[in-house]
């Protein structure tokens, strides 16, 4: 399945409704695609987050927008969503469902992604079947409430050491003015939720993405 490859320079952007303040988060969706982001992930959370139907149909909207660049859709946490209207694959946290269950449920072809904040958990991610593993924070962060202590790039290399072959996105407080660190470190990808969700212009702040990965490559 082509989709499930997260190559470098891979720009993630990670997005809810409440990420994109007072502008139509499909708006801001549909610009970061045309900047070019290589991979979206819904994550609708927060104090008036989409439920029910109305987070279904958001979720078929951002999908029918990913599909016409491209661009896998991942859903965050929600298996059952995922499921229900066949998003690309699905990411979840330590705190969620078992990977090995969630990589059971989906079947072999499903992108699956889990975030990890050590090299033991990359191994259990690993053993699970994970397509590539979210490392972070890398920096400190203020978009996730239970954010934690930052990993830094040392998360980062040391998986990369252990595991070369396992595709690493980093995530965190990442900007443009610091992600060619993260390149540097060895990441294939770095996941972005207010720098790109929250630009004034949001194709150019993807652009600034990819150019900083030309300068973490000559680290």
């Amino acid at each position: 399945m082509a989709l499930k490859f997260i190559n470098k320079p891979s720009i993630y952007f990670i997005m809810g409704t409440e990420n994109t303040g007072t502008r139509h988060p499909l708006t801001v969706l549909k610009e970061a695609l045309e900047g070019g982001i290589s991979h979206f992930q819904l994550r609708e959370k927060g104090q008036f987050a989409l439920t029910g139907d109305e987070l279904k149909q958001f979720a078929k909207d951002c999908q029918q927008l990913c599909r016409a660049y491209g661009v896998p859709f991942i859903i965050n946490d929600d298996v059952e969503l995922a499921e229900e209207i066949n998003a690309d694959g699905i990411h979840i946290g330590q705190e969620d469902e078992e990977a090995a269950a969630v990589r059971k449920r989906l079947g072999p072809d499903k992108i699956l992604g889990v975030s990890v904040h050590s090299v033991q958990e990359a191994a259990e991610a690993v053993g699970a079947g994970a397509d590539y593993v979210g490392m972070g924070p890398v920096f400190p962060t203020y978009t996730k409430s239970d954010a934690k202590k930052p990993a830094g790039l040392v998360g980062i290399l040391s998986v990369k050491s252990t595991y070369p072959n396992l595709p690493v996105i980093g995530i965190g407080g990442i900007t443009p003015e610091n992600a060619e660190n993260v390149w540097a470190a060895g990441a294939e990808g770095v996941a972005v939720i207010s720098s790109i969700a929250q630009a004034e212009d949001v194709a150019h702040q993807v652009k600034l993405f990819s150019h900083s990965y030309k300068k973490g490559a000559l680290k």
